[in-house]
């Protein structure tokens, strides 16, 4: 009888295993490192980052020689397990929240003096530090 309680415990106990939750967003999310354009989910660590809009492109002109860099800021979804907020992202400055740090560590194209940047051209690379 005991060993048959014991067995009773044992698999009783094994049911309650920890499986982690993850973020939903609605779609498949890219792994991380992968460039990804407005509206596409990528991983950053245990988040997922989803770009929704350019929000400032003032960077200088990649065939231009200006005094100031200027700035690209990307509205993004930021989505974990319990809890999602939206947030200005700048390239290369680090973004943190609940304890995790992000950055836009890379975007294409890289802007030019003739004509604006498509929105669906945009790709970014986002990275949790």
């Amino acid at each position: 009888m005991k060993t048959l309680l014991a067995s009773f415990a044992l698999l009783s106990l094994s049911a309650c295993a920890n499986i982690p939750d993850t973020p939903r967003v609605g779609q498949e999310a890219a792994s991380q490192g992968t460039a990804v354009g407005l509206g596409k989910a990528v991983w950053a660590g245990d988040v997922i980052l989803t770009p929704q809009a350019v929000k400032e492109d003032s960077r200088c002109p990649a065939d231009a020689t200006c005094v100031w860099a200027g700035k690209l800021t990307v509205t993004t979804r930021i989505t974990a397990t319990h809890w999602a907020q939206t947030a200005q992202i700048t390239l290369g400055e680090p973004y943190e929240v609940m304890g995790r740090t992000f950055v836009l560590a890379s975007a294409t194209p890289e802007k030019r003096s003739e004509g604006t940047i498509p929105s669906g051209d945009y790709r970014f690379v986002y990275e949790r530090r």
